[in-house]
């Protein structure tokens, strides 16, 4: 095999070599900017592609996924003059590739100047305390802010957080002390209002003491009132009811007095007595008023005629008991 068949082979294996280099395949979440003599060509997206060889070149492969940044502290002043360290991590997205390729050199190193730019001028409006308590809008306003610089570079920040807040270290001993002093304020409140509501508390047992030992004390002579009351009603019922009875009892004698009396005069009008035997009646009835109280009494004449009756019938009745005796 002579020089030129060696030639015309080693020839042959490099275009080989250089055509089987040409095809190139695209990963996933990935884009290539192809360069056509050095002017922007196309887009590669995910798959196999072939590379003209000489002609054509990849300018840039870049990546679609969502990237981390954290960048080191930066020096701010506050409103009130209080310079602190703060450092941030931004999270950021490619969106165009053709953009971001020619859009600006070194991208990174232009969101982080921009952000610190951005975070000068927002906490520059801003005193320390609202910046050590607002965290939240300024990740809002420094996100918003760059999403709209870094637009034409072909790159979404999706969020922007502020990492540390670092503020001078005289400053910090102040925040302490400041914070053992409220800390130590709200113990004391919260104690003062222990003791008070512990006083309180005391006071509302001994109220409630009081009203039941003066409810309890009331429903006493209540009940002890009714207890007499009852005492006296029942009292009373026995007077009256003795009082019935005894009024019952001289009912019943003077009514059988009364039939006594009635009876006497029936018996007395059924044997037919003679005049004098009722005048010797009425002397007796007279003799028994006679035997009363009264200063005065005044015989009736039909009495008094009778006093000789009575002294005949006296002397009538010696001699019977003469006769007795004789007897």
């Amino acid at each position: 095999m002579d020089i030129f068949s060696i030639v015309i082979a080693a020839v042959l294996i490099i275009v080989l070599l250089i055509i089987l280099k040409g095809f190139k395949i695209v990963p996933q979440a990935h884009v290539y900017v192809i360069e056509h003599f050095g002017s922007f060509k196309c887009e590669w997206q995910t798959g196999v592609h072939y590379l003209l060889p000489f002609v054509d070149r990849i300018a840039g492969k870049v990546s679609l996924k969502e990237k981390v940044v954290d960048f080191k502290p930066q020096p701010v002043i506050t409103k009130d003059n209080v310079t602190m360290q703060i450092d941030t991590v931004v999270f950021y997205q490619v969106t165009n590739a053709k953009q971001y390729i020619y859009g600006v050199e070194r991208p990174l190193q232009a969101i982080e100047n921009l952000s610190a730019t951005t975070l000068r001028n927002i906490i520059g409006e801003m005193e320390l305390d609202s910046t050590l308590t607002s965290r939240d809008v300024i990740n809002t306003k420094i996100t918003s802010i760059l999403d709209q610089a870094t637009d034409r570079w072909g790159i979404k920040v999706n969020r922007v957080e502020l990492k540390n807040i670092l503020p001078p270290r005289e400053i910090q001993d102040a925040m302490e002390k400041q914070m053992k002093a409220e800390r130590e304020r709200r113990e004391k409140i919260l104690q003062a209002e222990g003791d008070k509501k512990s006083q309180i508390l005391v006071a509302e047992g001994e109220k409630e003491s009081q009203i039941l030992r003066a409810q309890a004390k009331k429903e006493a002579q209540i009940l002890e009132a009714e207890a007499q009351k009852q005492a006296l009603i029942l009292k009373a019922d026995a007077v009256r009811e003795q009082k019935i009875l005894e009024a019952t009892g001289e009912a019943k004698a003077i009514e059988m007095v009364q039939q006594a009396l009635a009876d006497s005069i029936v018996k007395l009008n059924s044997a037919n007595p003679n005049e004098r035997v009722i005048q010797l009646k009425s002397l007796e009835s007279f003799a028994k008023a006679a035997d009363g109280k009264a200063t005065k009494i005044i015989i009736p004449s039909e009495i008094q005629g009778l006093a000789g009756l009575a002294t005949g019938l006296k002397s009538i009745l010696e001699k019977d008991a003469e006769e007795k005796k004789r007897n």
